[in-house]
């Protein structure tokens, strides 16, 4: 796993809970450009934000971290397979939206 993948993962499951990088940030008590590294891939968070993180977004940091790919929390009713979907979607969305910035 690369630190890029973590903060992709990161960020759909932020968008996924319609959160800001603000909002997530207060909720974590860092900073807004804290988060917004953590999705770039530019730091880690400690394990203390980590943890912070997996109980604000209700998710596995084992999901975060590349160990598993089990989603373990709900949206709205939705089964594993249409999270999954979901969350690939919008990975691939955003990096569709980095090549067009890119040209």
């Amino acid at each position: 796993m690369t630190i890029n993948y973590f903060g992709e993962k990161l960020k759909s499951i932020r968008k996924s809970k319609r959160l800001t990088q603000f909002e997530l940030s207060e909720r974590l008590q860092v900073s807004k450009g804290t988060v917004s590294a953590y999705e770039q891939g530019l730091s880690y968070p400690s394990i203390e934000t980590l943890v912070k993180i997996c109980d604000t977004l209700e998710i596995s940091s084992d999901y975060l971290l590349g160990i598993s790919d089990d989603l373990t929390f709900k949206m709205g009713g939705l089964t594993d397979q249409q999270m999954e979907s979901i969350l690939q979607f919008i990975s691939l969305i955003e990096q569709a939206n980095k090549n067009v910035n890119r040209q």
